[in-house]
């Protein structure tokens, strides 16, 4: 039995408050130990150490905050097999798509490499008579991170990288379903040569969160997870003057013109809708076939695929996908499956009873697939987060791209067609902040910005990319003149550079 506490200072620390969480291994069900919950008091000393580090990180040039990066990148990359290890086994992800978890933030940390130029201001030399203007970024002070559980490397990486390059001390608060590779991370941060107090990690529940939704050091908050907590952080912390950013949920369309590829079609839709078991924000979640023809072709080979699929433990280099985070998550997909039949939606493919032999106790759920799905319907407004994906059937291209214009996420969606000029107008039309066309998962590389519209983000600005720097620096602009023997006299009016 393993027992987590928190990072605080530069090191772990035991939990002091009493209370803690379970965390299991859901590929077998088994208990891997308990997680400390912070308290109130918890969360404000590893803000008091951030906040004593902060200023002489911030002095810091950019270039050698960038060499910390540096050897961090070293450090994980040798620590890669264990820390795909640790998130398989707390997280249910394969050990391949752990890894595939774990690069997507080291991209990140790459791009934060090039912080010295993302830092630079703008400069403009005689504005006016002897006059100057030159603007500078600086950090804010002390930040902080609240991350969910279906990326406990990358969603970390993704916030902290940006926060630390530009000089600010960053708290996290990862998710209590596994919190052992974030941990992991702090470690290796500070065998880089990050200063103690910089990097932080406070496990917890609400308590934690609104602690640091309160604590007036902490001047910007991301957040990524459910579309509730997503409004009640952002709300909240707005109120309280804090920079906010905040992710919530997806119900990402994939729309399938007559014109397409099919084969590529079906095989990005088995991988998107069902890789980590459907645990992702950017899954494809509703396949939207353009006309009869189209649709009776798709699901006549999907059903062979999905019924196909190979689910497996999460140390098993041949599954597809493994099981859910826990049992209860397991229980709210069954149950939504449920509620589609309930609802008149055709399951034709049924994975509720699936159990992995030699693994009864673990947390996992077959590949489900409905057809006849209608918009109307609770499994298509809402995010099932698990391994079913709905079709729901379009007349026409302009239905298909109704549907995805008028559900209230609109986080990621894909387009498959080899007509360029129906791609082009489709990506100029859709209402959703990240567009695929033929690509199913449209996650952006870590030199853009990653982020969604509407109901699915909270905030102007987005995770990663140049918006990653503007979210955790704020813009000083500096008018300057020196003494030249000009005497202009006392001015009452407003000054112009004409």
């Amino acid at each position: 039995m393993i027992t987590y506490g928190h990072f605080i200072g530069g090191k772990r620390v035991d939990g002091k408050s009493g209370r803690f969480a379970d965390v299991c291994q859901p590929m077998d069900g088994s208990m891997r130990g308990k997680v400390a919950l912070a308290s109130q008091a918890e969360l404000t000393e590893a803000v008091i150490n951030a906040k004593v580090a902060q200023p002489a990180w911030g002095a810091t040039n950019p270039q050698r905050r960038a060499r910390v990066l540096m050897r961090f990148l070293e450090l994980a990359a040798k620590a890669n097999g264990e820390l795909a290890d640790i998130l398989a086994r707390e997280h249910g992800k394969t050990v391949a798509d752990a890894k595939g978890d774990i690069q997507r933030g080291i991209e990140v940390i790459e791009y934060c490499i090039g912080a010295p130029q993302m830092m630079k201001g703008e400069y403009t030399e005689g504005a006016g008579p002897g006059i100057d203007i030159y603007s500078m970024r600086q950090p804010l002070g002390v930040v902080a991170g609240i991350t969910p559980f279906n990326f406990p490397a990358m969603i970390p990486l993704w916030k902290a990288g940006p926060a630390i390059a530009a000089g600010n001390a960053f708290i996290l608060k990862p998710s209590e379903r596994d919190p052992g590779v974030p941990l992991r991370l702090a470690e290796l941060f500070i065998e880089a040569g990050l200063p103690p107090g910089i990097f932080n990690v406070v496990n917890g529940d609400k308590e934690a969160v609104d602690a640091i939704i309160d604590d007036p050091d902490i001047k910007a908050i991301g957040f990524v997870g459910s579309t509730p907590i997503a409004e009640y952080i952002y709300g909240r912390g707005c109120s309280n003057g804090k920079r906010v950013q905040c992710f919530g949920g997806a119900k990402n369309h994939m729309v399938i013109m007559p014109d397409a590829d099919m084969d590529q079609a079906v095989d990005a839709l088995i991988g998107a809708g069902y890789g980590s078991a459907g645990e992702r924000c950017m899954a494809i979640s509703v396949a939207v076939p353009v006309g009869q023809k189209t649709a009776d072709e798709l699901v006549k080979r999907l059903v062979p695929r999905v019924e196909s699929l190979r689910i497996g433990p999460s140390t098993d280099a041949a599954a597809d996908f493994g099981p859910v985070v826990t049992a209860a998550a397991a229980a709210k997909i069954r149950e939504y499956v449920d509620i589609g039949v309930k609802e008149g939606a055709k399951l034709v493919v049924d994975g509720r009873s699936f159990t992995m032999q030699g693994y009864e106790k673990g947390f996992y759920v077959g590949g489900c697939l409905f057809d006849q799905v209608t918009p109307d319907m609770r499994i298509y407004k809402e995010e099932i987060f698990g391994p079913v994906l709905s079709v729901v059937r379009a007349k026409d291209y302009e239905e298909g791209l109704r549907l995805c214009n008028d559900h209230e996420y609109a986080n990621g969606v894909a387009v498959f067609t080899r007509d360029g000029g129906a791609a082009r107008d489709f990506a100029s039309r859709v209402n959703v902040g990240m567009v695929g066309v033929n690509v199913p998962i449209p996650v952006p590389l870590a030199y853009y910005t990653f982020g969604g519209w509407k109901r699915s983000s909270f905030g102007d600005l987005n995770q990663h990319g140049p918006d990653a720097f503007r979210f955790y620096t704020k813009t000083k602009t500096v008018t300057s003149r020196w003494p030249s023997g000009i005497k202009d006299g006392a001015s009452f009016v407003i000054p112009t550079m004409g």
